[in-house]
């Protein structure tokens, strides 16, 4: 008989589907999103394609996870499925999009943090105060020192309680601010609107994308869920929705308070609307408890990427010296500094939020696209597994292709609009696939 008492209930898996996704991006992402699209029905089309993208990613991963229930399972499907050179290459693709995420984080609580003091800051004046944050929590994972999970639920806690004050905004209509028309929508002549409007939502999906990233790691806990063939479809439907749901009603706030086209130059977006309805001490408290969330996701990712990089040099993936660790207090001390200098190497190369927004989303198409396929292969080497308890998706094969194509739609979106971003990232997979080669000599395709 299944033991149930170590797995988890319904409530549990919906509640870390929800903490999974909500993150830092939507105090600050809804204002890229916004400059992005043409019209107002496309910047909220894109926060309902997100969220239904997110959804048939979420449950392409949990049928994955069932089907092959390893730790690290995001990872270990590329070589199980494809080959250890492009395990190796994508994992590293991953690592670098994950420190691009932390430095983009850590410019969008700076940008909050000089809010609270007079003068007029610049995007490198954002980088020194992230590079600090970095800095200090690089220092104190150095020292073996960790933030407990009573503190990190603690910080998960507030950061809900923002987004529901956010919500409340809605409920002063005095406050509500004069909508201007679309300009950029006026320009368009009527034969191009169509195509215009597909190239804007395109291209808005991007700051979406990174706003509802996290839903990725239902792979880890798809044998971890009791009667999972049941409860990891309903847990993801309901997380999902209350995910879309929040972050519809943040952006309607947005959209009422501060008005579509003022939105667009609005980085600190989530300070002007609390500044409308409490004044400057109710933004200030605001801004503070949001840089301590944003120090709680960048003492986490320096907790964890480490760690990662240290179980590749231990299975030789990468060379040995990044499973070097400090006798007395195990921190992964050369893993840390390589981890922490790319995280300031990134901060500098681009400097602006949005810059590594394009970069970090479009490493991550590549290993969305790649990993979600997966599901295929693993239908057909696992079938065995079929009505044996596990979780099976309905309507297969059509959510991972819609996950895919829209992965793929971004990716081009960014190739278009960003050909910088779009060769950097090229380069980067050609040259993480030739460093396992070098590093794996008899190893072949």
């Amino acid at each position: 008989m299944e033991n149930r008492s170590n797995k988890l209930n319904l409530f549990s898996f919906t509640m870390i589907v929800i903490g999974l996704v909500i993150g830092m991006g939507i105090f600050r992402t809804a204002a890229t999103s916004a400059k992005d699209a043409i019209a107002p029905s496309v910047y909220f089309s894109a926060w309902i394609v997100g969220g239904i993208v997110a959804l048939c990613g979420a449950l392409t991963y949990a049928e994955i996870g069932s089907r092959y229930p390893v730790t690290g399972g995001y990872y270990k499907i590329f070589a199980k499925a494809y080959h250890p050179s492009i395990a190796f290459a994508i994992n590293c693709l991953i690592l670098v999009s994950n420190a691009a995420s932390l430095s983009g984080v850590a410019l969008i609580g700076s940008g909050y943090l000089l809010r609270l003091f007079p003068g007029n800051f610049t995007d490198i004046d954002k980088a020194l105060v992230s590079t600090a944050a970095i800095i200090a929590f690089y220092v104190i994972n150095l020292m073996g020192l960790r933030m407990s999970s009573r503190t990190q639920n603690v910080l998960m806690t507030i950061k809900i309680i923002m987004v529901i004050v956010l919500i409340a905004a809605l409920f002063f209509p005095s406050r509500y601010a004069e909508q201007l028309p679309a300009l950029s929508n006026l320009q368009i002549e009527p034969s191009s609107n169509y195509t215009a409007w597909i190239k804007s939502l395109g291209i808005s999906l991007i700051a979406v994308s990174f706003t509802y990233g996290g839903y990725q790691q239902t792979i880890n806990f798809g044998n971890e869920v009791q009667r999972p063939a049941k409860n990891i479809p309903k847990g993801i439907f309901i997380g999902i929705g209350i995910i879309i749901l929040l972050y519809l009603l943040v952006n309607l706030s947005y959209y009422k308070l501060i008005g579509f086209e003022q939105m667009k130059g609005e980085k600190e977006i989530a300070y002007v609307v609390m500044h409308k309805i409490s004044g400057t001490t109710g933004a200030t408290i605001f801004s503070a408890f949001l840089f301590l969330g944003v120090l709680a996701y960048v003492n986490g990712l320096l907790m964890s990427n480490p760690r990662v990089m240290y179980a590749m040099g231990e299975d030789r993936s990468l060379p040995k010296i990044f499973t070097l660790q400090n006798k007395k207090n195990q921190a992964f001390t050369f893993s840390l500094t390589v981890f922490a200098i790319i995280c300031i190497i990134i901060l500098y190369f681009s400097q602006q939020f949005e810059k590594i927004l394009t970069f970090t989303i479009f490493l991550d198409c590549f290993g969305m696209v790649l990993s979600s396929a997966t599901i295929f292969w693993f239908r057909k080497k696992t079938n065995e597994l079929d009505n044996t308890g596990i979780y099976k998706m309905k309507w297969f094969p059509l959510m991972p292709v819609i996950f895919m194509l829209a992965y793929l739609f971004v990716g081009i979106s960014i190739a278009i609009d960003d050909p910088q971003a779009a060769i950097t990232g090229l380069i980067l997979l050609a040259v993480f696939t030739i460093l396992y080669f070098a590093f794996h000599p008899k190893k072949s395709l």
